[in-house]
């Protein structure tokens, strides 16, 4: 690798610490999942590196990430084959300005409080426009780029993607349905977490696990992983729950007991009986910011948490 190439390949690290947030804000909405959504971002950077060993010149990293990651959404999302027919309606009257009228300062409110979930229900170039306008606030014409269309078919989509998104808020006071038990296996995990009892977590692990934390290479096999628990050991005050997350059984782990709201999650996969797979997102904790989380064992819900405006300042 030449020092050329080592400067652009820390200029995307760089980049991609400010960066991520705001692409998994994109790439979660366009999955219509927040654990999708960042497979999708690890698989753009994984793929922006090895792309730019190929370069000649450094391409405008913003951009060339967004495309990325979007065409590596839709190639998964034609793989569910969730694609549907978009006719085009009016909606040329949508302004592109840096300072929106009252309705289109609600429709914009409404798009970032919409549950990430429901965001499938929109044909896909429809949640593209409406994420990227009204989540991210791009220029129009930066989208019509992105998604290769243009501007006036750009906000045809953003119009009709706006008026689903105001029926699924009319449908939004539905009451939620209960808190589900937890597993016997999750919860026979956090309460080991729990009681610090460090050798029998590490006996859960079957030979072959594998963990996955988005700083670090994937760790395999029993003694590898088995200083997961090592690391854990030198943290007070950590508390685990099994809770619940876009239907999936994940285990909240809270940092600070006088929030209550956890501070990330983990995954666990399980085979016979042991752990097969660990997925800890201890250090893409915006990862569930945005998500609605409920704990297995209360009634306890946990809504989206809006960004810090000045973080989301420094993403743009």
């Amino acid at each position: 690798m030449t020092a050329a190439d080592r400067d652009r390949q820390a200029e995307l690290l760089v980049l991609a610490d400010r960066l991520r947030p705001e692409l998994h804000r994109y790439c979660a909405r366009l999955m219509g999942s927040v654990f999708d959504g960042e497979d999708v971002v690890q698989d753009t950077f994984a793929r922006a590196l090895v792309a730019l060993q190929e370069m000649d010149e450094t391409p405008p990293l913003r951009p060339w990430l967004f495309r990325i990651a979007h065409n590596r959404a839709l190639d998964l999302l034609r793989g569910r084959s969730v694609r549907k027919t978009e006719p085009l309606d009016a909606g040329l009257e949508i302004a592109d300005t840096a300072h929106p009228g009252p309705e289109e300062v609600l429709m914009r409110q409404e798009a970032v409080q919409t549950a990430v979930s429901r965001f499938a229900e929109l044909p896909v170039l429809q949640r593209s426009a409406v994420v990227l306008k009204d989540v991210l606030d791009e220029p129009l014409a930066d989208i019509a780029a992105l998604l290769g269309l243009s501007v006036d078919a750009v906000k045809a989509h953003l119009a009709r993607g706006r008026a689903r998104l105001r029926e699924i808020h009319a449908q939004a006071g539905v009451p939620p349905s209960p808190p589900r038990p937890p597993s016997e296996q999750a919860a026979h995990y956090a309460a080991l977490f729990n009681q610090r009892d460090w050798d029998g977590l590490r006996a859960l692990l079957a030979d072959d696990v594998k963990l996955l934390q988005s700083a670090y290479a994937l760790r395999s096999g029993r003694e590898d992983v088995g200083t997961f628990f090592t690391i854990y050991a030198k943290a007070d005050g950590i508390r685990l729950a099994p809770a619940w997350l876009e239907g999936r059984e994940v285990i909240a782990v809270f940092e600070d007991p006088s929030d209550p709201r956890p501070s990330y999650v983990m995954w666990l996969t399980w085979r016979d009986g042991k752990i097969s797979f660990i997925r800890d997102y201890r250090y893409v904790r915006y990862v569930i910011a945005e998500a609605e989380l409920m704990l297995a064992e209360s009634i306890s819900r946990f809504p989206p948490s809006p960004l810090e405006g000045e973080e989301e300042k420094s993403l743009g």
